[in-house]
């Protein structure tokens, strides 16, 4: 064949190339305009050389982008123009290793793509009897199936994945040669005859296997498991990145007999609902929800139940109590009350695996799934280990022996201000990278920080090369030494794949936060620097980060508490976030007005102690006088209390100062009965955001003039403005006393907030405004917020695809380190820390 007029283009592409049917597509596109050459995975990405006519190339160059595969992205794309070599036929390289030895080798940089629910055709299969795959739970294409949870290595091969083990058949090797097929070159095929298989068995019980054959649309152990839950029990299945606990959804005595057993009396279940009808039928569903619902990460959605239903009342509240009992909502059909009890909304999520799709299909009704860890501890994930960690709450266990390389609980998502807002990095989202480089000085600073983030939804975050963050999933919260070995083993994995030594440690300011004493620890033993960023500057920094928003800005961290460094609790803070290089980092401008917290580390669970703290600050001695005593969160405590913490306050007894929103939510909770002891974070908060939007009138114009005002007062020489909860305070407790309801108060509080918002920024003359922290998971308040600045001419910017609440936190604090450090001296990749050094 005559090579006249024939050119050679090499191409280096890094994005989301990996695990996404990239080779195959580009050997079907190669191959239909006649160019040879080849394609492969690197440690960066994808290489690839053609050689053809140059029109053919061009060609290629344009439909490239076009016709890319749906889950791919193409970050960067390097070109160089070489003489031909008169090459024949397209190949696809399977691995580095048969790479020319001219070209060098690159960092392990490669974006990890994460887990992929099953698409259409695979789902396809598993009800059709002409398929081998029919019934199989683990069947899975170029376009679907696990991904991050079973990645040991980059590239994305399947030599370095936990399928390693598992030798392709004849036919599945057939398929995987056949460039017409959709498992050309798909890393994670298999089927009945050579891919995983499922085993069933309950405590101290043999355990059965499905049989290596196809066996029709039920196995045997999908069968088992399916019968164990009709009769009620709680089944914990190997999932794509861990256990999970199931039982009936619709059954009341099994899902109290979950929540017994867990230790979790209140905080809502997920469910896993059988189909989009299903949903529709039980939930409103727009089709911006539909489409999370659908998504191939398959997350969790928050959506509002159908029909509309109120908040249910405290059932600790006496029976004065402004929300009366018979106010209770009614059960939705087919959803116990127990699965989310007094919560306006349901987590629901579709089929996230096969194996889901099969087991939902044979019961034909929705699960209650929630993560398979005993309380305080992280997700299970290791087959071999289930009984003795799930042992006291499951009667059966469905797993398989398919290796979890990364454990990764499920996403949580919700759709607030009209946009998706990620609350959970997790399953279906993590890991997933953020480009800095437009925010940096100096980019190559950034490769080998890491970031060990906070106390609570703990989350990693390590710089690498090119400028960028690389996110890990969420982790949880770090309350057990079987936390601290997980987030410390991921780190080790991550570090370990990408080829980096850590070049310095950033964590929180929190003197007792675990994340903190473990980067501590590790900076000491690499001999690299720690840094130390404040956790509302990181939430703030966060979100910048996200949107791509250079310093200087001003923004409104409001969360539970944070470190503030001056001897309080920090939680309603405006701050000027500064450009790098200056005298200082950030600069606080405005501070919700501090109010103690009598019992410390007990307020953040009691509510009613916070409410005390409030009144106390704003009324002194007095507030445990008179009509007060009528209310409902003195009358939560007994007789023998109140004089005890009357001293504490009066004597700033372990009562800690704090200027939180976050704690501020409580106390209004509190006050007006909806909570005065809490079994989770934010419960107190949740009654009182459904408290609100049953006072919230349908349509336009929610945003009356606020009932409640929130003062805006100089701080003093040098201080930050105050905003003064007082006037608000007095408010609500006239009209509490004149028997206002409930929810008409409760909404009153979230636009009081919502207004304080619009004129702080007014005051300050910033024309944008950042919304960070987890109050702002509050969809009620952000919603609220967005739309009373949006009317006095002031964009609001908030995170949505990092988490607001303390998931996020590592994000902030890598940007800060990346202003902070100097240029770096050399690399920071190489050989990978080991385990000792991380461990």
């Amino acid at each position: 064949m005559s090579t006249a007029g024939h050119r050679r283009l090499r191409l280096h592409i890094e994005g989301l190339v990996q695990g996404v049917g990239f080779r195959p597509f580009v050997h079907r596109l190669a191959s239909a305009l006649e160019l040879a050459g080849w394609v492969e995975n690197t440690p960066a990405g994808v290489c690839l050389e053609l050689e053809g006519p140059a029109a053919a190339l061009e060609a290629f160059l344009v439909r490239l982008p076009c016709e890319r595969p749906p889950h791919s992205r193409l970050d960067r794309l390097q070109q160089q123009w070489l003489p031909p070599q008169a090459s024949a036929g397209f190949r696809i390289l399977t691995t580095a290793a048969q790479s020319a030895p001219s070209r060098p080798p690159a960092a392990a940089t490669a974006l990890q793509l994460p887990d992929l629910a099953p698409c259409a055709a695979c789902l396809a299969e598993l009800t059709d009897p002409a398929s081998r795959r029919c019934g199989y739970a683990f069947t899975s294409c170029a376009h679907c199936g696990p991904r991050f949870s079973i990645l040991r290595a980059l590239p994305f091969e399947r030599r370095h994945t936990a399928l390693a083990s598992f030798r392709l058949c004849a036919a599945c090797a057939s398929e995987y040669a056949d460039p017409s097929n959709r498992r050309f070159h798909a890393q994670t095929s298999g089927c009945p005859a050579c891919g995983p298989r499922l085993s069933w068995f309950t405590p101290g019980g043999p355990r059965l296997w499905d049989p290596p054959r196809p066996s029709g649309p039920l196995s045997p152990c999908l069968a088992a498991a399916a019968a164990a839950l009709r009769a009620g029990r709680i089944v914990a299945l190997q999932s794509v990145g861990g256990f999970q606990l199931l039982c009936l959804a619709g059954s009341e005595a099994a899902v109290a007999e979950l929540r017994r057993r867990k230790g979790r009396p209140e905080k809502p279940f997920a469910l896993l609902a059988p189909d989009l009808d299903w949903v529709r039928r039980h939930c409103l569903l727009g089709p911006a929800e539909e489409r999370l619902l659908t998504a191939p990460a398959a997350p969790i959605v928050l959506l509002r139940r159908r029909p509309l239903e109120l908040v249910g009342p405290d059932p600790e509240a006496s029976a004065t109590s402004p929300m009366a009992p018979n106010n209770a909502p009614g059960v939705a059909l087919g959803v116990a009350l127990g699965v989310a009890p007094h919560n306006p909304w349901l987590g629901v999520m579709l089929a996230a695996s096969p194996l889901h799709a099969l087991l939902l299909r044979e019961l034909g009704e929705p699960l209650l799934a929630t993560s398979g860890n005993r309380s305080g501890e992280p997700l299970c994930a290791d087959p071999e280990r289930v009984e003795e960690e799930l042992g006291a709450i499951a009667d059966g266990f469905l797993c398989h022996n398919r290796p979890i390389a990364n454990p990764v609980d499920d996403g949580l998502i919700q759709l607030a201000a009209g946009a998706p807002m990620l609350l959970r990095h997790a399953r279906g989202q993590a890991p997933s990278v953020v480009a800095l480089t437009p925010l940096l000085p100096h980019p190559d600073r950034l490769a080998g920080v890491v970031a060990m983030g906070g106390q609570l939804k703990g989350s990693l975050a390590i710089g690498v090369a090119g400028g960028r963050a690389w996110l890990g999933p969420h982790l949880g919260d770090l309350d057990s030494l079987a936390a601290e070995q997980r987030l410390r083993q991921v780190l080790s994995d991550a570090l370990e794949r990408f080829g980096l030594r850590p070049r310095c440690f950033v964590v929180d300011g929190h003197p007792a936060y675990a994340s903190r004493r473990i980067g501590a620890e590790l900076a000491a033993a690499a001999g690299v620097p720690l840094l130390e960023v404040q956790h509302h500057q990181a939430h703030l920094l966060a979100c910048m980060a996200e949107h791509g928003l250079p310093p200087p800005a001003v923004g409104v961290a409001w969360d539970g508490a944070g470190h503030g460094g001056d001897g309080t609790l920090w939680g309603g803070e405006c701050l000027r976030l500064e450009a790098p290089g200056g005298a200082a980092s950030f600069t606080r401008l405005a501070r919700l007005r501090p109010f103690p917290l009598p019992g410390g580390e007990r307020a953040m669970r009691e509510p009613r102690r916070a409410a005390l703290g409030l009144l106390y600050a704003g009324f002194g001695p007095a507030a445990f006088d008179g009509v007060t005593r009528l209310l409902p969160s003195l009358a939560a405590f007994g007789a023998d209390e109140r004089p005890v913490l009357a001293r504490m306050l009066q004597q700033r007894l372990h009562s800690p100062l704090c200027s939180s929103v976050g704690r501020l939510f409580d106390a209004i909770a509190s006050l007006l009965g909806l909570a005065q002891r809490c079994s989770f974070e934010g419960q107190a908060a949740l009654r009182l955001e459904a408290a609100a939007r049953a006072a919230l009138p349908a349509g336009p114009g929610r945003l009356a003039p606020a009932a409640y005002t929130v003062a805006i007062s100089p701080g003093g020489f040098g201080e930050p403005w105050l905003l003064d909860w007082q006037p608000l305070l007095e408010a609500l407790l006239h009209d509490l006393a004149a028997d206002r309801p409930v929810e008409v108060i409760a909404l009153a509080f979230h636009q009081a907030l919502a207004q304080l918002l619009a004129a702080l920024a007014g005051q300050l003359g910033v024309k944008r405004l950042l919304l960070a922290g987890g109050c702002f998971q509050n969809r009620l308040l952000l919603e609220l917020a967005v739309e009373c600045l949006a009317d006095a001419g002031i964009e609001a910017l908030w995170p949505q695809r990092i988490p607001c609440n303390d998931g996020g936190l590592a994000l902030g604090q890598l940007l800060a380190a990346g202003w902070r450090l100097e240029p770096a001296a050399g690399p920071a990749t190489g050989p990978a820390a080991s385990p000792d050094e991380v461990q």
